[in-house]
């Protein structure tokens, strides 16, 4: 799921109620997935925040990513409150991991190798095959992680790979690894998701709090997505 606490209005008790809220309602038997990536252990060429004469020293002092402690960046309070939840799993990349809680949690966050941050070895393919459902709240379909895997199945002309990279301990010692990993985009998510109501996709929508809320299912969604974004995607 993907959250926008502000956009909620006031909430009493702020992103622990909301949590509450989520877990009761999934129960003891359902999973909770939220996206808790830390963008801010990226290679800076990749990032292209800083000059380029910066980039040595950041590579040589980026801390190592840590999934009990290294905080979640721009993913909102609620989820970076769920990765510290007792019971939570935390997948182990970098830059793109996924925090599960409940039955299915170690599976989703087992497989998420460097090159694949949202493609066929990472969580996003669990997801897939568990016919897991996103949910919207208050935030707009653009922010849909999932449909970075259909990105993934799709071919258009201008689909090409980009560098990164990472300090990770390596026989027990920090060492700069670098990849290469899909180049993705988002501006034509809201567009997909649109045309996949459009056509029938099942959905559900609703009001919380002071924010819109989106329900929908993930395989058929990036089983919609991926053909689409191959036809639309002109370069």
């Amino acid at each position: 799921m993907h959250t926008s606490l502000k956009s909620l209005g006031r909430v009493v008790g702020g992103e622990q109620t909301v949590l509450d809220a989520l877990r009761d309602v999934v129960g003891p038997s359902g999973t909770l997935v939220m996206p808790t990536q830390s963008w801010q252990l990226c290679d800076p060429a990749f990032l292209g925040q800083e000059p380029a004469e910066w980039w040595p020293t950041i590579r040589d002092h980026l801390p190592v990513y840590d999934p009990r402690i290294t905080p979640t960046r721009t993913m909102g309070a609620v989820a970076e409150l769920f990765r510290t939840v007792p019971g939570t799993l935390r997948s182990g990349h970098p830059h793109r991991s996924l925090s599960a809680n409940g039955p299915h949690a170690a599976a989703i966050t087992a497989t998420h190798d460097l090159d694949s941050p949202v493609g066929e070895r990472s969580p996003l393919k669990a997801l897939h095959d568990l016919d897991a459902s996103v949910l919207l709240l208050g935030t707009t379909p653009a922010k849909i992680t999932a449909l970075h895997l259909a990105e993934h199945r799709a071919h258009w002309p201008g689909k090409h790979l980009v560098g990164n990279g990472a300090a990770l301990i390596e026989d027990g010692h920090r060492t700069w690894v670098t990849w290469e990993e899909l180049h993705v985009e988002d501006d034509d998510f809201i567009e997909v998701v649109d045309a996949f109501t459009a056509s029938g996709g099942h959905g559900h929508t609703g009001l919380v709090g002071d924010a819109p809320a989106q329900l929908l299912p993930i395989r058929a969604l990036v089983d919609f997505a991926a053909p689409w974004f191959s036809a639309h995607r002109t370069r």
